[in-house]
């Protein structure tokens, strides 16, 4: 992989993370089609550090707000203290999910489960699910009012990211809007839950490759990816916070359904692998 190509794939990583139509399938179609082939697992869990620098730098006040209520509740040994320090290790106790089935799992979801017929049914799969979310939410909800067990409801629906093509923010959003969140504060929601699991399989990913010998030129290529990640990612945030707010989230639904639909004939015609 070259610089230029990491610069693309960063910019695809970067938009597509967010939105609910899945980065990593994006992240293997995108090079299919260029005849660039798949730059892998690793590849596209690293340079997610650039869109966990976008969370971190768009919603600096949220993340500081539950670091220092995460403190508080060690400090005084209680975690439900408050409602910031309730979410707060809500939060921490939702990422173990995707953290024990992606460990449980690995070689797998890194070999077999990326193949285009799977990512193209996950995404038609995921899309009628988040249509049902969007007409059966409530839609009353802002983050603080969660109780534990709706965060670890939306935290069990972050694990379904572990399937290439179901997206993690597709998946958290559709349970933030079954528990009865409103569309801006799932996605908002949606990004805070993604910080412990982006930044653990980033740096796991990251370490991996340094011990397989990136190089001097792999470590510029993957520092443009990340760059462009978080560049992109950052305005990518703000797109879809403003978009919920007034459409919700059909468009993006209808536009998975006839994505998949397109690599699903491309399998059956022999034309995708």
């Amino acid at each position: 992989m070259n610089w230029f190509q990491a610069l693309v794939l960063g910019v695809v990583q970067g938009f597509t993370e967010f939105l609910p139509i899945s980065s990593t399938a994006h992240l293997r179609i995108v090079p299919h089609y260029l005849g660039w082939g798949d730059p892998g697992i690793a590849f596209s869990a690293v340079i997610q550090l650039g869109t966990l620098f976008a969370v971190f730098i768009y919603f600096a006040g949220d993340v500081r707000m539950l670091v220092v209520a995460a403190f508080d509740g060690l400090r005084y040994r209680d975690f439900k203290r408050n409602p910031e320090t309730l979410l707060a290790f809500s939060i921490a106790v939702g990422t173990l999910p995707i953290a024990v089935i992606g460990l449980s799992f690995k070689e797998f979801i890194e070999t077999e489960a990326r193949g285009l017929h799977i990512i193209g049914s996950a995404l038609i799969a995921l899309a009628f699910v988040l249509m049902a979310a969007e007409r059966l939410g409530k839609r009353r909800l802002d983050m603080q009012q969660l109780s534990f067990w709706q965060i670890q409801s939306i935290g069990l629906c972050q694990a379904l990211a572990l399937i290439p093509g179901c997206s993690r923010s597709g998946s958290t959003i559709m349970g933030g809007l079954f528990v009865g969140l409103k569309r801006a504060e799932a996605a908002r929601f949606s990004f805070l839950l993604g910080l412990p699991a982006i930044g653990a399989s980033g740096l796991l990913e990251f370490l991996d490759l340094l011990e397989g010998g990136l190089g001097e030129e792999g470590l510029i290529n993957i520092g443009v990816g990340i760059l462009a990640a978080a560049v992109s990612g950052y305005a990518s945030i703000g797109f879809l916070l403003r978009f919920l707010e007034r459409y919700g989230t059909d468009v993006f639904s209808l536009y998975r359904i006839g994505l998949g639909g397109l690599i699903l004939y491309g399998f059956s015609t022999g034309s995708t692998p």
